[in-house]
């Protein structure tokens, strides 16, 4: 087990964070070639680009916006999600990476959510796009674990992702959630297990890991 802290991080750590995932991320997709902006992710039929989009969006997003796009996909919050992310993907790449790097420091919030939302997004979807490119990128231990909860709490949005009926233990941070045979691995990885991402999570765990599906 690791030194880092059991406490949970406040309002101001996380957007740090944040920053920081932003940054690094618009660091990695600045130096990508075209071929690899269009790499498929396993994240449904979004590719590079449509991800990196996708983190440019919710940001900018007021409530007006919201219940436009709502309306124009029909009520139905995931189509909403991939709708908006795919039309803002038709931009050149280059303005994706600076649309990224100008909410660094932004402190706006999409409507009815909390920094913890950002995070969960930047944490997951840049795990997306780094394995779609066979490239490492780290995770923060604190920071996984503030997003695994947040999925264990989810309610709204609704958690696309059925939770495991298994005991989670991480290795590497004081975290533990659920009842059932124990799977057990860094905090990152039952993150990413959480959020759907099976097969990549797998390698990284032990115990009797779920069929992705």
């Amino acid at each position: 087990m690791s030194a880092v802290s059991d406490a949970a991080l406040d309002t101001d750590e996380l957007w740090q964070i944040v920053d920081q995932e932003r940054a690094s991320l618009a660091d990695l997709l600045e130096g990508l070639r075209h071929e690899e902006w269009e790499t498929r992710t396993r994240c449904g039929d979004w590719r590079v680009r449509d991800v990196a989009a996708h983190l440019t969006v919710a940001a900018g997003f007021t409530y007006g916006q919201v219940v436009r796009e709502m309306l124009r996909a029909r009520g139905d919050w995931n189509r909403m999600i991939h709708d908006s992310a795919v039309r803002e993907a038709e931009r050149p790449v280059a303005e994706i990476v600076a649309n990224l790097r100008s909410i660094i420091g932004s402190r706006r919030l999409a409507p009815t959510t909390s920094p913890r939302e950002p995070l969960l997004d930047l944490l997951v979807h840049g795990q997306d796009i780094a394995l779609a490119l066979g490239r490492h990128r780290e995770m923060p231990p604190a920071a996984a674990r503030e997003s695994a909860d947040r999925v264990w709490t989810m309610r709204f949005p609704p958690r696309p992702w059925p939770l495991p009926k298994a005991r989670l233990v991480a290795t590497d941070i004081e975290w533990t959630r659920g009842e059932g045979e124990e799977i057990s691995g860094p905090v990152s990885a039952l993150l990413l297990l959480l959020t759907g991402r099976t097969e990549a999570a797998a390698p990284r765990l032990d115990g009797a890991i779920p069929k992705a599906g």
